[in-house]
């Protein structure tokens, strides 16, 4: 398939390469085309502006600092992507400096970044996925005791399936949080994988839900 990535930063490049590596050809998108340009030697990797990348990617990955992922869904075309998934890995991270070792987010307990998002372009199908994980570890982590958790969240059930896809080759089991507002259990994720890294310089962990 065909994978646009709005973004220009490591998760972009992360998820891009994995993409590449698990047969899809990646456009990477940015404000400007020149700041992506030659983000991989790849044959089937390529660079554009946002609207470029919206318009080519079959699936859309949104991989931009939680504070301007409004604007660069707007910039990308609410009509380029109506009716397609779109991967949300952002985090509603405040542009303020972490309160021992736990980031401050500018949203609240009973709000998300991901149902702005969802609201801003309701035609598209947003789905909540590698949020809960540093970069280094989106593409197959190998932990010792097996396949770490992926959690989800989305309004589109065709859209899950086509993520939970997606985590499978990329070497996830993923969890089904439900519809949109899943994303505010989700979210928060990201405070508590960054806690120990921030404390004790610890980054290379990631969730596993155990079940009876």
């Amino acid at each position: 398939m065909k994978i646009g990535i709005l973004g220009s930063g490591d998760v972009a490049k992360k998820l891009g390469k994995g993409f590449l590596e698990t047969g899809h050809a990646v456009m990477l998108g940015s404000r400007e085309a020149s700041k992506v340009a030659g983000w991989s030697d790849h044959a089937e990797a390529k660079a554009g502006t946002f609207a470029e990348t919206a318009a080519f990617g079959q699936i859309v990955v949104l991989a931009v600092k939680g504070t301007v992922a409004v604007d660069a869904v707007k910039l990308a075309g609410l009509e380029a992507l109506a009716g397609k998934t779109v991967i949300d890995a952002t985090n509603p991270i405040a542009d303020a400096p972490p309160v021992d070792g736990v980031l401050q987010f500018f949203t609240g307990p009973n709000d998300s970044l991901m149902e702005r998002l969802q609201a801003t372009a309701p035609d598209a199908h947003f789905v909540k996925a590698f949020s809960s994980v540093g970069s280094g570890l989106m593409f197959r982590p190998n932990f010792p005791g097996g396949r770490p958790t992926m959690f989800i969240a989305g309004n589109s059930e065709e859209a899950k399936a086509e993520v939970r896809r997606i985590l499978d080759t990329f070497g996830w089991d993923s969890e089904d949080i439900g519809k949109a507002a899943g994303a505010r259990a989700i979210e928060p994720l990201c405070q508590l994988w960054c806690a120990p890294g921030f404390q004790r310089n610890q980054w290379t962990h990631a969730f596993k839900l155990l079940k009876l």
